[in-house]
């Protein structure tokens, strides 16, 4: 599958040189298969440290160990693939992307077990980025463009994001908002689904506009000439 990828996240460039450095110094036995399993095991240990935090508070030390896990096997494996020119286009587009949704289920599904994330708040947070990933999914094959950040944030910047916030929870798990006081994480929570359902829409609208730009509806050539064609009726040795 033949697709041009963007990425314009505040990290962008930084990252990349350092992803390059770091699949050029890679032993010769770990391959882009490896970093993808990794990289999901990293995700299910997210979730697992975050069910574990309430009674063990230092497990969310190990939250943010496991993300870091998580970036160097996520953001590596496509890059290792480039470096050693072992591209797999659809294999590799699916497996990671795949993957990446087990792993927001287990990072979700560990906050709504830890009680530090309402479980309908984690459900909606769930359903948005869903939502904004059937968006990327579908611009990918109908636009030919795979957009890896929105608002000048990918991956790597809501991973590290998300380090604050676990972080955060050793100082200060309950914020106030308003007139309303409630866990950090029911806050991230509600501006997670919001802001990603707001990127799914706009995308959207902005996909729909080029798409329609592309293939715009024209009406058939004598169509007023056929409808009376067809209206007429058929003569006996015509």
């Amino acid at each position: 599958m033949a697709h041009e990828r963007t990425n314009t996240a505040l990290l962008a460039r930084i990252e990349t040189r350092t992803l390059i450095w770091l699949a050029k110094r890679l032993p010769s036995r770990v391959n882009s298969d490896h970093l993808t399993a990794l990289a999901l095991i990293a995700m299910a240990m997210v979730g697992v440290s975050y069910a574990l935090s309430v009674r063990f508070p230092p497990m969310l030390w190990s939250v943010v160990f496991w993300l870091a896990v998580n970036w160097f096997g996520d953001s590596l494996d496509g890059t290792l693939a480039r470096v050693r020119n072992q591209q797999r286009p659809n294999y590799g587009f699916y497996i990671d992307h795949i993957f990446d949704s087990f792993g927001a289920i287990f990072v979700l599904a560990g906050l709504a077990l830890s009680g530090r994330m309402t479980p309908l708040i984690a459900a909606a947070a769930l359903a948005a980025y869903f939502l904004l990933s059937i968006e990327i999914f579908l611009a990918t094959h109908a636009v030919g463009r795979f957009e890896m950040s929105h608002w000048r944030l990918g991956p790597t910047e809501l991973r590290i994001l998300m380090a604050i916030g676990t972080l955060t929870l050793f100082v200060k798990p309950i914020v106030t908002i308003g007139a309303f006081r409630m866990p950090l994480f029911d806050a991230g929570g509600l501006g997670a689904a919001l802001g990603l359902t707001v990127t799914a829409v706009v995308a959207a609208i902005r996909h729909i506009r080029l798409l329609y730009a592309a293939e715009p509806l024209h009406k058939p050539r004598d169509a007023t000439m056929s409808g009376r064609a067809s209206a007429m009726p058929l003569r006996e040795g015509v």
